[in-house]
């Protein structure tokens, strides 16, 4: 692979420059430098800041002037306001799911965070269930619980057979679902 190499300025040049840094730094906005202060405080580890520094330099000294970079492209044309904002509003509105009639959710205390995610629990519920996988109609697996949606009667049985079992290391409390 060719590196690439830049000719680096002369050790004057370079001081020059960090002096020109210098005074903008001087005669900036204080709460904008503390801004970027902070975010590369938040960004880059304490032992790299001074590499990244460096880099800053280099970078500004070896940039094209002003004069000399090519135009930008044209942006291109924004639609309408009104078509974007309705636009926005269709994919918000997600379509309700339907339900089979006596279908029921159920809540399990448990969630990603204790490694239970759909496709375990689908396995789970099959197994102690004697059901298929089209007996769910819904699983939502969030982090610290989740929701299943079946029929009433299977409903019945996973409180029966899952309340109290231990699920990931985790002592399952399944309930009906207050929504």
């Amino acid at each position: 692979m060719e590196e690439k190499t830049s000719t680096p300025l002369s050790g004057d040049a370079m001081e020059r420059k960090i002096d020109e840094l210098l005074q903008a730094v001087r005669s900036a906005n204080p709460a904008e430098l503390e801004n970027i202060k902070s975010l590369i405080r938040k960004k880059v580890r304490f032992f790299d800041r001074m590499s990244l520094a460096a880099m800053l330099l280099k970078t500004a000294t070896e940039g094209k002037k002003r004069d000399e970079r090519q135009e930008r492209k044209p942006r291109p044309e924004k639609k309408p306001s009104q078509a974007v904002s309705s636009e926005k509003e269709e994919q918000k509105e997600k379509p309700e799911k339907v339900f089979p009639e006596g279908a029921r959710t159920l809540y399990l205390n448990i969630g990603k965070m204790k490694h239970l995610y759909a496709k375990d629990l689908s396995k789970l519920l099959q197994t102690e269930l004697g059901i298929t996988r089209d007996d769910i109609y819904q699983i939502r697996v969030h982090d610290k619980y989740s929701f299943v949606t079946m029929s009433e009667e299977n409903c019945q049985k996973a409180i029966d057979k899952l309340n109290n079992q231990s699920i990931n290391g985790r002592n399952a409390k399944v309930t009906y679902s207050e929504k």
